[in-house]
């Protein structure tokens, strides 16, 4: 169907775009395109303006999807962009303006990615940061085989530190002009469950997937029910189209 939104799916902090590989392939079984932006992680603004520039090059309607950090991003790119007809959160943030990753994974207890740290000065300044390798698994990725898990360690991408504590810019965050949906595990150790929770309610959640047991990495751990979660954003744009054309 020439009327299927394009799938646009942004990696977050310490992933990279081959997280996205079990869901796209998902997706592609049901004929839907779909492209994994490379997120740079060097500043929330810049970040944000990248997916922008990814989205015009589609030049039709897009899905922006998020994980993590990833939901700051697509929360600032899609902001006044008529060219998103949905929003999906995956394990994701969901800011207010003003607020910066650092804040809301602290708005509620639970998270111990603080813990599993390290950093490290950039020549540009400041510091980035990136999760030690031996503590990746359990701290990102605990429902993922161990081998696969530490994979993804060794090719996680560093994030700045400016980044990680840029309020997000927008006057009009996204999600209070375009329909979101929302999947989160409640086994997330990098971002609470409340504050998953919290960022759904805040959005008012076309649809909520809560995985019993599911990690941070709900991409690559459950693919299938992010799979789903996306498929009714789009379908949902498919729908209002028929419904304008009624």
């Amino acid at each position: 169907m020439t009327d299927k939104p394009t799938i646009v799916l942004v990696h977050g902090a310490f992933a990279e775009s081959a997280s996205w590989n079990g869901v796209i392939a998902r997706l592609q079984e049901h004929g839907v395109t779909a492209v994994a932006a490379a997120n740079p992680l060097r500043s929330l603004a810049g970040d944000a303006a990248y997916v922008r520039d990814v989205i015009a090059s589609i030049g039709g309607p897009v899905v922006l999807v998020g994980h993590s950090y990833g939901g700051l991003v697509i929360t600032e790119a899609a902001a006044r962009n008529d060219a998103v007809v949905g929003l999906v959160y995956v394990a994701a943030f969901v800011p207010e303006t003003g607020q910066s990753a650092f804040e809301l994974s602290t708005s509620a207890p639970g998270s111990t990615l603080g813990d599993a740290l390290a950093a490290y000065p950039v020549a540009t300044g400041g510091n980035e940061f990136v999760i030690r390798q031996e503590l990746f698994p359990h701290q990102f990725a605990a429902d993922v085989p161990d081998a696969e898990a530490r994979l993804m360690a060794a090719t996680q991408r560093p994030v700045t530190q400016a980044a990680l504590s840029e309020g997000l810019p927008t006057s009009r965050p996204a999600w209070k002009d375009i329909p979101s949906w929302h999947v989160f595990g409640d086994q997330d150790l990098n971002i609470p469950v409340a504050v998953h929770r919290a960022g759904a309610e805040r959005a008012a959640s076309r649809g909520i997937r809560e995985i019993a047991g599911a990690s941070h990495a709900i991409s690559v751990s459950q693919p299938d029910a992010v799979a789903a979660t996306i498929a009714e954003a789009g379908k949902a744009y498919v729908a209002s189209l028929a419904a304008s054309a009624a």
